[in-house]
């Protein structure tokens, strides 16, 4: 067994042999945070979740507007152009707002508006970034609901929590 002076740490007497490390750190991964945005409170405190987590890392942030159209079935044509329109006015608000949210705070982020059910449109998005950029990190990023319907039948955070395939962050 070696001496004590010869193992690196180990005291000596009054002193501490110590050895140097050259060690070099895996190169990190970019951080691509996906972020259910519908302007209201919980998503806002989403994407200023994303906008801290992103701090200092390499990635991008993606804010997500997903319009949903209820039983389409029952719907004429005109009112489905109609809802369409009012999607698109709706998806240019937000981007605005998200826009505002993040000036001055992250410059790496994009809008995407998309159509279907929430989680499934969140999860495919993440999914293709993902495919897209094996060995980064790809997490989604919501609000939690305040709306007590939604301890009965489900949110999209809990949905999400069921269903994703990648790491999700809920927001309080």
């Amino acid at each position: 067994m070696p001496s004590a002076s010869r193992i690196p740490g180990r005291r000596t007497g009054k002193r501490i042999a110590l050895a140097a490390m050259n060690a070099t750190a895996p190169p990190a991964a970019n951080l691509y945070l996906i972020v259910g945005y519908d302007g209201s409170p919980p998503a806002t405190r989403a994407l200023d979740a994303a906008i801290r987590l992103l701090y200092g890392r390499a990635g991008s942030i993606e804010v997500v507007y997903v319009a949903h159209l209820p039983s389409i079935d029952s719907l004429s044509p005109g009112a489905v152009a109609e809802m369409e329109a009012s999607f698109d006015d709706i998806a240019r608000e937000l981007h605005t707002a998200a826009s505002e949210q993040l000036r001055d705070r992250e410059e790496r982020w994009r809008f995407g508006r998309r159509e279907g059910l929430i989680p499934d449109e969140l999860i495919a998005v993440a999914t293709g970034i993902r495919d897209a950029h094996p060995g980064d990190t790809v997490v989604i990023a919501v609000g939690s609901s305040s709306h007590a319907m939604h301890r009965v039948v489900g949110s999209v955070a809990v949905s999400l929590a069921r269903r994703s395939t990648v790491p999700l962050v809920v927001v309080p």
